[in-house]
Order: C-alpha cells, then structure tokens, then sequence
C-alpha cells in the first residue's frame, strides 16, 4: 500500500483562522513548519530540541507541528478558550483551542467528551508540562481515519530513525507521501506492536472508552452493542468481535443478555 496525502488530509470541517493563535509571530512559525503524525506517547518521551526551545525531538527530528487523533474527555469552556484532553491509546495530552469569534464558539460546540476527533497543532510545554495549542479541529466520521493516523505514525517513525540511522537529516515526509524508493508502507499489524494499548486491538480501545464514558457508566442495563456500533460507526459484526476479545481479557462483562456489556472498572 503506498501513501497519498490525500488519504490523511482531508479538510477539516471546521478550522481556525489564521489568528486562532492570539501571538502573530507563533501563527508565523507555524506555517513555516512542516506538520507531523504523532501519539501521545511520542509526545510524552520527546526530548527538547538543543537549537531551538520551542520545538522537540521526536525519531531525531525537529517537530512544531503536529497531527493526533483522538478521543475527547474533560472539556472545559471559557471565554476565551476551550481546554480538553486527547486519549489515543497510548496516552493522554491536554489541548487548548482559542476562541477568537462567534464562529470558533458555535464550531467548539460540536466537540463533546466521547467523541473521536483530528487536531492539528502546535507542541509547547508550560511549566514542563507538554500540550497542544489546537488550530485546526474536526469530528472523525471514519472509524478507519484512527488505523490510518497510526499506521501513518508508524510509516513516519520507521521513515525517520531509518534516516538517522543511515546519517541523513532529511526530513521524512510528514504528510505521507510516497517514498521515492518506491517502499512499501508499514502494515497495520506492525503498527499494533508499537501503537496499540497493552496488546488492544484500535477497534477494542475505543469500545472499551465508550463504555467508560460517564453516561455509559450510568446505564445500570449496560450499553447494548447496536448503540455501540451506531455511535463508533463500526459494523456490529466488528464491535460482537471486539465484546468478544474484551470478555476474554476480563476488561467487560454481559449484564442483562449476552448483548448487553458494562466495563468491569467502570
């Protein structure tokens, strides 16, 4: 399978303007750097960049920019901005996205906890702690927009540290693009080694986060896999698949039938 930017890039349904950054100079240096696919935990174990205090290492590359998706927890709305938290599977990072308009307030409307979504923005640490500043925010409508970011991810990461390891500085396409050697791109098998939390399959992750939702937990009757299925917009076979994995772990159990499921932490 080889990589098209296209594949990845879609325009976002709602995006900022080009002041969503209350500083002009930080809008100046955000266009001028490339954008990169990332998860949390490769944001998390970055080092600083020694040349420059605002971008990190990540693969032995430089990185500003950057592309996650994610699932939404903990939203909190201010007069001047939205702060909420990202979960990939690999870990968690807060995000904050300026409201600048009337626009920015009626798009932030649409993301709620529990929804998955794509954000593209900028890494900077306050206080040592790591974070997104958000300039470009949208609803996933795919659930195969989550495997595709990670095995985009896992495509960056085997392009840049083969390119470190070769003593090149090259910068590996961020956008996926296809190799000019014509290599195929890393399967999502490899990607699950890397990428996916404990061993959990994607599919099984964002199951088991739906059932951790707070009006999930609240369902005494458990969450029935239709709903599960409607709202992920996965086919019903692949969440009786997924019940089934995560019954095997221990992670859920049935409640009133066997189509019923709570979380056995929740």
């Amino acid at each position: 399978m080889m990589f098209e930017s296209s594949q990845f890039d879609s325009t976002p349904s709602f995006v900022s303007s080009q002041t969503a950054d209350p500083s002009p100079s930080a809008a100046k240096i955000r266009d001028a750097q490339p954008m990169h696919p990332v998860t949390v935990k490769q944001i998390v174990g970055a080092s600083s960049s020694d040349d420059d205090k605002s971008n990190f290492l990540i693969d032995g590359i430089s990185v500003y920019n950057v592309k996650l998706v994610g699932m939404v927890f903990d939203k909190t709305t201010r007069v001047t901005d939205v702060s909420f938290v990202i979960d990939d599977g690999t870990g968690r990072i807060g995000c904050t996205r300026w409201v600048n308009d009337a626009q920015d307030t009626q798009e932030l409307e649409e993301l709620t906890d529990g929804i998955y979504v794509r954000v593209h923005g900028y890494l900077k640490s306050f206080k040592g702690k790591r974070q997104i500043v958000v300039y470009a925010i949208r609803p996933v409508k795919d659930y195969n927009e989550i495997a595709n970011h990670f095995i985009e991810c896992a495509h960056a990461h085997s392009s840049n540290t083969r390119l470190q390891k070769n003593g090149s500085a090259t910068l590996a396409s961020s956008a996926a693009t296809t190799p000019s050697n014509g290599q195929q791109a890393v399967s999502s098998s490899q990607v699950s080694q890397e990428y996916n939390l404990d061993g959990m399959g994607i599919i099984d992750k964002m199951v088991l986060d739906y059932l951790h939702l707070p009006t999930s937990i609240k369902q005494e009757q458990g969450i029935s896999q239709n709903e599960i299925a409607q709202k992920l917009k996965i086919s019903q076979e692949k969440i009786a698949e997924a019940m089934r994995s995560l019954e095997a772990q221990g992670e859920v159990y049935s409640t009133i039938d066997e189509f019923h499921y709570k979380s056995v932490k929740a």
